[in-house]
């Protein structure tokens, strides 16, 4: 005789953790009976990620591999990531570029930090080194084509931190939370006991400016990764020149279009991570017109018009992520 047991009734709870990590800020809010996850549990997990990709460890795997000439035997974390990056990287025509390390260094926006731009001699020496055909994924190992080719994972490292620690939730059988690091998010469920979807605010300009205000635009997600990629906080200014941190790896020049800001939602948050970037880097038509061909991600954009005031729009997917109270 079988015997239909009454399903767990146990009401859910919010639970919250944070803390310091990559050079910014974590905090994970989930729903379970009871607490699941600890401290130390996330904190184990973040070290074991720096150890493979943070450029600011010396002696982490990536560091190794930039130090190499000729590449490493790759951990899990890294055949992930450069395998996505690689995968972006043709999807983008290039445009999204792992290799691009030794011109973000160049430009001051690396882990030494310099005030001066780069000549035009010096952009040209490093060229040949740029380029995610000159390194191959075989077996466990990451190798290079190039001994100069240098790798910098930090324009995804985070969308994948924020799917790893998901992850860690989601072996623990809890299916309603949201982890943030850095701004980059993951969301999935519902908030508890309300029911309510998760909502994350977006910062949205006024018409006067790159100064983006307090304000933002709201949506609502059931499931997914989003990710804000801009130009607005992290640049040099030298003179009337503004050089922001995302560069072109094709010309060795920091990107100059009308983009401002572009957020990205995805089915993971190293999805939309990667392709944030390279949306940035397309300008708005062809961003646009990537989104067409790319019907799993969605894009919101602030960009300034011909006549220097702000603007946005965004893909028709998105739109209908748009909380409306």
């Amino acid at each position: 005789m079988l015997w239909l047991l009454p399903a767990d009734r146990t009401p859910l709870r919010p639970f919250q953790l944070s803390g310091y990590a990559q050079g910014t800020t974590y905090s994970i809010t989930y729903y379970a009976p009871d607490s699941l996850v600890t401290s130390a549990e996330i904190r184990r997990q973040l070290a074991e990620i720096d150890a493979s990709l943070s450029l600011y460890q010396p002696n982490s795997l990536i560091n190794q591999f930039n130090q190499s000439g000729t590449g490493v035997v790759a951990d899990r974390h890294m055949r992930v990531v450069v395998g996505k990056a690689l995968e972006v990287y043709r999807q983008t025509d290039g445009l999204f570029d792992a290799t691009v390390q030794p011109l973000v260094q160049a430009w001051g926006f690396g882990t030494r930090p310099t005030e001066t731009a780069p000549s035009a001699a010096v952009i040209q020496a490093i060229l040949p080194a740029i380029g995610s055909d000159k390194i191959q994924l075989r077996g466990d190992s990451l190798l290079k084509k190039v001994a100069a080719v240098h790798l910098d994972l930090n324009g995804i490292a985070q969308g994948y931190t924020v799917d790893v620690l998901a992850s860690l939730l989601e072996r623990k059988r809890i299916r309603n939370y949201l982890v943030e690091l850095g701004g980059e998010i993951r969301v999935r469920g519902r908030k508890q006991p309300s029911g309510d979807l998760m909502r994350i605010g977006i910062e949205r300009p006024d018409s006067s400016g790159w100064q983006l205000p307090g304000m933002q635009q709201v949506i609502e997600l059931s499931a997914g990764g989003v990710t804000t990629s801009g130009n607005y906080r992290k640049f040099k200014q030298e003179g009337a020149v503004r050089n922001a941190h995302l560069i072109d790896p094709k010309s060795g020049y920091p990107f100059r279009n009308e983009m401002i800001s572009v957020t990205v939602v995805a089915p993971d948050a190293m999805t939309a991570d990667a392709y944030d970037n390279a949306l940035m880097g397309m300008g708005l038509s062809k961003a646009l017109a990537f989104l067409r061909t790319h019907r799993d991600l969605q894009a919101y954009f602030i960009y300034q018009r011909p006549n220097g005031t702000v603007a946005d729009t965004a893909s028709q997917g998105f739109q209908r992520l748009f909380s409306h109270p």
